[in-house]
């Protein structure tokens, strides 16, 4: 096989073995056998173009934030995902569905450090990322696959990304804005709200969970065993000069009309 031949195999085993949509690290690129000074000939033969510092995509592809995250999660095994109420979107759950995600919540443990080209604004979103220990670094529980041209990346599944949504208010995300998604989580599954709300750090998280759905008269909550979930000791102050919920020992807002919402 001639020098030129096996050139040509290699630039074909690279673009074959590229998944459509998604960037390509140069550490996995050169784990693979592809070298930086072969990449940097690839460039510049038009093969691929660079996607940030230390980061390619095919030419003329087109990498949305999705197709980034699948990079993450499966050439850099960072334990990031989308979750809260990204995820929550993403599976129909958004009491709208806005017609382009301004907003995309990601979601890891705490000191999770994101790589330079990961930017938002290469994708015309902004990225909320999260660093938390909302729940164990070793919970497996309460996550699923979202189908994106011809990949998949690890989402939040809707039991979990209610709790990551909750977390986040009402900083990032409004009181109301919450109640409204909360109020179409009809089909949760039992017992993987058992066992997150088990495994959940949140004191807050956890009563305001079981709030919202008690407001919504969710089938699934009576079908709990809530003597098994730490509920902790206290008020927790969530909406300031809001009213005091005194059956969960939290402070939500009073609607306009004066009701308690």
């Amino acid at each position: 096989m001639t020098m030129a031949t096996k050139s040509k195999t290699k630039i074909n085993r690279l673009i074959n073995q590229w998944t459509a949509g998604t960037s390509g690290t140069t550490s996995y690129l050169v784990d693979s056998g592809f070298s930086r000074d072969l990449l940097v000939k690839y460039k510049n033969s038009g093969w691929l173009e660079p996607f940030g510092r230390g980061a390619y995509i095919r030419s003329g592809d087109k990498v949305d934030w999705p197709g980034a995250l699948y990079t993450l999660q499966n050439q850099l095994s960072l334990p990031v995902h989308t979750g809260g109420k990204t995820a929550l979107q993403l599976k129909g759950y958004a009491h709208y569905l806005p017609a382009r995600q301004n907003k995309v919540f990601l979601y890891g443990p705490r000191g999770l450090i994101l790589p330079a080209w990961f930017k938002g604004d290469r994708f015309g979103v902004e990225f909320v990322v999260t660093r938390t220990n909302l729940f164990p670094a070793d919970c497996r529980e309460g996550f699923t696959d979202f189908k994106e041209r011809d990949f998949s990346v690890r989402i939040a599944a809707p039991e979990r990304a209610a709790m990551e949504m909750l977390h986040l208010v009402p900083k990032e995300v409004r009181f109301d804005d919450a109640q409204l998604i909360m109020e179409n989580l009809v089909a949760l599954r039992t017992d993987a709200v058992q066992w997150l709300l088990e495994a959940c750090r949140s004191i807050k998280v956890k009563r305001l969970f079981l709030y919202m759905a008690e407001r919504q008269e969710h089938t699934w909550l009576s079908k709990l065993d809530l003597s098994k979930i730490d509920l902790g000791k206290g008020k927790r102050m969530i909406i300031p000069h809001g009213r005091y919920d005194s059956k969960y020992q939290i402070t939500v807002p009073v609607d306009r009309e004066g009701i308690p919402a």
